[in-house]
C-alpha cells in the first residue's frame, strides 16, 4: 500500500473537511492521521492528512480527482508521496555542529532526505563531506563577487533538483532576489531566541544583557535579516557565572536539535506559512523513526 500526505490551505468555511474524506474515501484510501487548524484571526484554514492508498491508486490519478474539490474551495493543495526524499542542498561557514549533526541523522535514516551537495565559503568541512559521499562545492564569498558567488549557487539548485536549501550556520546574508526566488524553500538556524539578539554575535548580545535563557531558531528566510516566518526554537538554562563562550559551547546542542527538528517538520509537509507565522503539525505516529538506530 502507497502511503500519501495531502496538505491544503484555504479560506476557512463549512465542509473542507467532509469533502477531503468523502473523496479518499470513494478513492479507497484510508486516513491514518489528520490535522487541522482553523485561524480565527485570518479566516484561513489549514489540515495535513496522511493517508493510505488500499487500492493502489496511482498519485496522478489522485491529484486529476481531487482538482474540482481545489477549485470549489479556492485551495492551495498538493498531494505528496509519503516515501519520497525532498533533495536538500546544504550550505554551512566554519562552525560545524549542525553540518555534523544533520550528516549523522540523515546517515542512520531519521532525516530522510536526498542531501544534494554542501556548499560552503570555506574548505573547513570539505574532507568531512567527501568521506560521506556527498559533493562538496567551495564558492568564496567576497562583497566584489557576492552576486557571482549566489550565481553559482542558484546554478548547483537549477542542476541537482534542489527543493529546501538549509543554511547550517552559513554565515553570510543572502541577497532580495535569491530570497524572494526561493521563498519558503530556505531554512536558517540563528543562535538567539528570536526576535532577541537579531544579527552578528547575538551570544555576545545576550551576554550584555545579563540574561538567564539563550536559545536557537529555525526559521524561513526572507529579505528582513533574521526577521522570516519562526518554525521551530528551544532554550538552555545559564547563569551569571558563564561567559560568551560558554554561551556558544552551551547553545550548540540547542541549535543543531532546533534546526533538525525544524527540516523534519519541512520535508514532511507539516509546515504551513501563515503571513509571517507558520502553523506547524506535529509529526504522524512512526514520523520520528530512523531507519537505523545508529
Amino acid at each position: 500500500m502507497t502511503s500519501y500526505v495531502l496538505t491544503v490551505s484555504c479560506k476557512s468555511t463549512r465542509g473542507i473537511v467532509a469533502a477531503i474524506s468523502s473523496y479518499l474515501a470513494d478513492k479507497g484510501c484510508n486516513i491514518v492521521d489528520s490535522s487541522q487548524f482553523d485561524d480565527l484571526d485570518t479566516g484561513k484554514f489549514f489540515t495535513r492528512v496522511s493517508f493510505i492508498s488500499e487500492e493502489g491508486v496511482p498519485l496522478a490519478e489522485l491529484k486529476e480527482g481531487f482538482e474540482p474539490i481545489c477549485k470549489r474551495f479556492a485551495m492551495d493543495a498538493e498531494i505528496h508521496d509519503g516515501n519520497a526524499r525532498m533533495k536538500v542542498l546544504l550550505m554551512v561557514s566554519r562552525f560545524g555542529h549542525c553540518l555534523n549533526d544533520l550528516l549523522y541523522r540523515w546517515k542512520i535514516g531519521a532525516l530522510p532526505i536526498d542531501i544534494v551537495g554542501v556548499v560552503s565559503n570555506h574548505f573547513d568541512y570539505q574532507k568531512v563531506v567527501v568521506n560521506h559521499d556527498i559533493p562538496f562545492h567551495h564558492i568564496k564569498v567576497t562583497k566584489e563577487n557576492k552576486l557571482q558567488a549566489e550565481g553559482q549557487i542558484m546554478d548547483i539548485v537549477e542542476q541537482t533538483g534542489t527543493e529546501l536549501i538549509v543554511l547550517a550556520r552559513y554565515m553570510q546574508v543572502l541577497s532580495d532576489a535569491m530570497c524572494q526566488k526561493m521563498s519558503g524553500k530556505i531554512i536558517n538556524i540563528h543562535h538567539s531566541f528570536l526576535p532577541s539578539f537579531k544579527g552578528a554575535n547575538p551570544y555576545k548580545q545576550a551576554y550584555g544583557r545579563g540574561v538567564k535563557l539563550i536559545g536557537a531558531t529555525a526559521h524561513y528566510v526572507t529579505a528582513d535579516l533574521d526577521e522570516g516566518p519562526i518554525i521551530e526554537q528551544d532554550t538552555a538554562r545559564i547563569t551569571h557565572a558563564q561567559s560568551p563562550d560558554d554561551y556558544v559551547s552551551i547553545g550548540r546542542d540547542v541549535e543543531s536539535q532546533v534546526l533538525a527538528r525544524a527540516i523534519h517538520a519541512h520535508i514532511h509537509h507539516r509546515t504551513f506559512l501563515n503571513g509571517n507565522r507558520t502553523v506547524v503539525f506535529p509529526a504522524s505516529p512512526g514520523g520520528y523513526a530512523s531507519e537505523r538506530m545508529g
